[in-house]
């Protein structure tokens, strides 16, 4: 097993400014929510990616599920996730997510992946047998999937969509141009792609992407992703500072000021998406359920607008 990472050693890691800082955890409920994690054999995306909001989340008993193991088939340079040997799919999964979420009580939870390529299905299955496991014992609890782009999976994404998750997320992560060196075992339009079979299957269904900043991209650049994922009828958007995991991972370019976040945000209100999270912290399932809820009504105000 390897970390996903490439020879970045030589870059030296930019210093955080004062926006991009956050406190340590250590509440009660982090921890009781770190425990439960263990007890039950769960792997969170929020451990696993190092993810710079996992204090605030957990004391909220909020928390990123990720199934289908802890090591990934691909190496992706933004990444923190292992890369390596797949562990063995584990039949029993989907039942411990029901119970953290009925223990949690969680009302809106978000289930993420590593990439199977080793899979006939990509993991397709397993993330409709958690949706179905969890609507069985939690039936109110609201479902947010982040799905990997099932590349060359044919039928995979038709699964999940089947198991009716409330919302399908699968994040571009960046610009066309910069694939090849920060994702390069995927392909932007077929990610894009993805999306738009979501919508095309089932309409109604709400529809999410992110992108990170600071990698190197241009203004320009981030605008035409926002076209382009608007012309998927993508209805909610994210937008974060890339923030560099070990000095081996692909350097942080620069920190993009909140400014420059406040007029991603401004363009992309204006390009029609229902709702819009840009901010140096924003992740893809940071304030997930608030932010399901903003979702909901923004399609309903839109509804009632004609």
């Amino acid at each position: 097993m390897t970390s996903s990472v490439r020879l970045f050693d030589s870059q030296r890691p930019k210093r955080k400014p004062p926006w991009i800082r956050v406190k340590a955890p250590g509440s009660v409920i982090f921890h009781e929510t770190r425990k439960l994690m263990r007890q039950l054999a769960l792997n969170t995306v929020c451990e696993e990616a190092a993810c710079p909001n996992i204090g605030e989340c957990w004391s909220k008993r909020h928390a990123t599920v990720m199934i289908l193991g802890s090591v990934c088939t691909r190496a992706c340079t933004f990444c923190n996730v292992a890369t390596g040997r797949p562990d063995i799919l584990d039949p029993h999964e989907p039942d411990r997510l029901a119970r953290a979420v009925a223990q949690l009580g969680l009302e809106h939870v978000v289930i993420t992946s590593v990439d199977r390529d080793d899979l006939d299905d990509g993991g397709a299955r397993q993330f409709a047998r958690c949706i179905q496991s969890i609507r069985a014992t939690s039936p109110a609890t609201t479902i947010e999937v982040l799905t990997p782009d099932f590349r060359n999976k044919y039928g995979a994404e038709a699964a999940v969509i089947a198991a009716r998750p409330d919302v399908f997320n699968h994040n571009l992560e960046t610009v066309p141009r910069l694939y090849t060196e920060v994702r390069p075992g995927a392909r932007y339009y077929h990610s894009l792609r993805l999306l738009d079979k979501v919508k095309f299957i089932d309409t109604g269904m709400f529809t999410k992407s992110g992108i990170m900043v600071g990698l190197g991209e241009e203004r320009r650049e981030v605008l035409q992703v926002m076209d382009d994922l608007r012309t998927a009828d993508v209805d909610f958007l994210t937008i974060g500072q890339y923030l560099q995991p070990t000095p081996r991972h692909h350097p942080v370019d620069r920190f993009v000021t909140p400014d420059e976040f406040a007029d991603y945000a401004k363009a992309a209100r204006s390009k029609g998406f229902l709702l819009v999270s840009a901010s140096p912290l924003t992740r893809s399932s940071y304030h997930a359920a608030e932010d399901f809820a903003a979702l909901r009504k923004a399609r309903e105000d839109s509804l009632r607008q004609g």
